[in-house]
């Protein structure tokens, strides 16, 4: 009997102690309220610090609020974070340098951040994965190879995003697979 409190205590303290350093790197909670209805997403503050915080600093900005899914690709992503609803860019903080090193996979229900054909000319543009798009993964640190910084996974609303993916799309002047109807991001919050 002794032995098997001494146990006992010995696994509450790995249970209590667990407890609080799964409290301590907790990562933080998004949700983006569209006319479509709300996604809910975990930012990979852990993995992907830099990007997670740029993302941040957008929300709390309050730039998000009022702009479109602006390109939507069926069986491939979604992309929002620079237009208005009638297709003016926004201006952006200053790029930020590519995470994707960190290995996170383009899977479905991933969100990442879109860019140029330089590397490190993400800002406040982002994408939601359809399906896993592997080859958008990081390969070498080159001019191909960087691929595309996953900073979250969707938790809540992946049906939001595939009823998104199902609009009619079209051009508007230069731009393609634009929604007909504009799919409207009425803001992001972060919700803890």
């Amino acid at each position: 009997m002794k032995n098997f409190t001494k146990y006992l205590v010995i696994i509450l303290s790995i249970f209590i102690n667990f407890g609080v350093n799964a409290e301590m790197t907790k990562n933080t909670i998004i949700v983006i309220n569209t006319t479509s209805g709300n996604i809910k997403l975990e930012l990979f503050d852990d993995k992907a610090p830099k990007t997670s915080e740029n993302f941040k600093e957008y929300i709390k900005s309050g730039y998000f609020n009022n702009i479109i899914f602006h390109r939507v690709i069926k069986d491939f992503m979604i992309q929002g974070g620079g237009f208005t609803k009638d297709m003016q860019q926004k201006e952006t903080m200053q790029p930020i340098k590519n995470e994707a090193n960190n290995m996170i996979s383009n899977e479905r229900g991933t969100i990442a951040m879109a860019r140029t054909n330089d590397p490190h000319s993400a800002s406040a543009q982002f994408f939601i994965n359809l399906k896993d798009n592997k080859f958008l993964d990081f390969k070498s640190e080159t001019i191909q190879g960087w691929g595309y910084c996953v900073f979250g996974k969707v938790i809540e609303g992946i049906e939001v995003v595939d009823e998104i993916a199902k609009v009619s799309t079209g051009s508007y002047g230069p731009h393609q697979d634009v929604p007909d109807d504009p799919i409207i991001i009425n803001e992001i919050i972060i919700e803890k």
